[in-house]
């Protein structure tokens, strides 16, 4: 719609954000008219109407098999849009008009702002299965005239109010239909099954809607004020209602088709069991975040009983090993500790990156400076746990191996993360500027404990590739390429 709307026409962007609200709104006025919706608007050099939206409706058949969205058509040719643009009014005469052997009553509604008709909604209604209306299709239809008149007033949408179709009740779902008073007028089959879900017992119709809710909510202290005049359809807004075991979704649509409110649409929806799912989410993602967080300060436990046994080793080389060991210890400590801080098994492996090069540049025997280029992104979880102990063994083997004591370098680690497609890979090196390879040295035989633990877990865990080789000018370059998930 905005770019039909950019392209075509003189509209501001004020009133686009307006078209966006009233579509937005319209699969109300769709399903209430039993009818399909068009939007068009008129041209720049007023002598065409191009159609910016389409809506149909989910209670009856639809009037258009083909998709309406950018159709132009030129002024004289549909007089029902002239007549509604011209003189601010809705049009309804004219006879029915034949589609593809089906009758269709057509007619148009300005779509008024600020005083201005921004455009016209033409209704379309398919006429082949029309029989006697009963109660419920009389309310839709009464209910869709009222919207139509506030639509061509310009008072609805109400400014600021957006909805979330995907989540806000619809028409289908439930609607009582109130007098000026609060009082139920009608109430649909559904509406009625709500409210015995939150334990009414009698009929809806004729009662106060407003303090038969209040009733129904449990509560500790005076009725709820908002909650009576939400339920009694003063103001646009939404709400949930909890009671007996049930939750309802509630919408309130104060109906204004002359200015003055004549009554009001109440939607709503039983959500009980919509609820009750979304806890037991929240539980499941609470008890998994508790587990990492366990895990992550058992795994500090071990790290600190290693870390205390290294200072009572008299052997050198003893201390050295079980320090690697709080190191290996610690990077995946890491991993558990980020994952008890997220909703799901994903996490931005960047940061993880940085606290495993800062907690490994701790052990450097000289002025050794490392840093970080590019991005990892975000990993799964069973693919950040392997990687995180591989880059600790490689930054480790490189600080411990690469630089005299004392002596001023640099560790660069880099990170090239491909295109996010299902093969997509991550390519990290690690360059150093130290003393490089020994002679003869092959990292795929090497018997360093730090190199087979990196071989084990790129190529059997990862599913990826291990090299390590001099570099360009000096120096060791090590080069690892996995697959990873493209990123959502």
């Amino acid at each position: 719609m905005n770019d039909l709307v950019r392209q075509h026409t003189a509209l501001s962007e004020s009133d686009l954000e307006w078209l966006h609200l009233l579509v937005s709104e319209w699969q109300l006025l769709s399903d209430l008219s039993f009818a399909d919706l068009v939007l068009w608007v008129p041209t720049l050099d007023g002598t065409r109407y191009v159609s910016v939206a389409q809506m149909r409706p989910n209670t009856g058949p639809t009037s258009y098999q083909d998709d309406m969205v950018g159709h132009l058509v030129p002024r004289g040719r549909r007089p029902l849009l002239d007549a509604a643009l011209d003189e601010g009014r809705i049009v309804r005469e004219g006879d029915p008009e034949w589609r593809e052997e089906v009758p269709v009553r057509v007619e148009s509604i300005p779509v008024r702002r600020e005083g201005r008709v921004l455009g016209v909604i033409a209704r379309n209604t398919n006429l082949l299965t029309v029989r006697t209306p009963s109660r419920l299709e009389l309310t839709y239809l009464q209910s869709a005239s009222d919207l139509a008149q506030m639509i061509a007033a310009g008072s609805f949408p109400f400014p600021g109010e957006a909805v979330d179709m995907d989540s806000s009740p619809r028409a289908g779902d439930g609607l009582i239909r109130l007098d000026a008073d609060g009082i139920v007028q009608y109430a649909s089959p559904n509406a009625l099954s709500a409210y015995h879900r939150l334990g009414l017992a009698a009929d809806l119709v004729g009662q106060h809607l407003g303090q038969i809710t209040a009733e129904l909510a449990p509560s500790r202290g005076p009725v709820d004020e908002a909650l009576v005049k939400l339920a009694s359809g003063y103001a646009p807004r939404e709400a949930e209602v909890e009671g007996n075991g049930g939750v309802i979704q509630l919408r309130a649509i104060p109906l204004k088709p002359k200015g003055t409110r004549i009554g009001s649409l109440v939607l709503l929806r039983d959500v009980t069991e919509l609820r009750r799912r979304e806890r037991e989410l929240i539980t499941k993602d609470a008890t998994i975040r508790e587990i990492h967080h366990r895990v992550k300060n058992n795994l500090q436990t071990v790290a600190a009983l290693l870390r205390l046994q290294a200072r009572r080793m008299d052997s050198p080389q003893g201390r050295e090993a079980l320090n690697e060991a709080v190191r290996r210890v610690g990077s995946i400590a890491i991993v558990h500790e980020t994952l008890s801080q997220n909703l799901d098994e994903r996490v931005e492996f960047d940061e993880i990156a940085d606290r495993v090069i800062a907690m490994v540049a701790e052990i450097s025997p000289g002025k050794v400076t490392c840093r970080r280029n590019g991005r990892f992104g975000i990993l799964d979880a069973e693919v950040a746990t392997p990687l995180s102990m591989v880059l600790t063994e490689v930054l480790q083997n490189a600080l411990e191996h690469a630089f005299a004591p004392a002596e001023l370098g640099t560790v660069e680690v880099t990170a090239v993360r491909g295109e996010p497609r299902a093969d997509a890979r991550l390519l990290i090196t690690v360059q150093d500027d130290g003393r490089g390879l020994p002679e003869g040295f092959d990292p795929q035989r090497a018997g360093n404990l730090g190199l087979q633990i990196v071989r084990t877990l790129v190529e059997g865990e990862l599913g990826g590739t291990f090299d390590m080789r001099p570099g360009a000018e000096r120096g060791t370059k090590v080069v690892l390429d996995i697959p990873v998930q493209p990123q959502k």
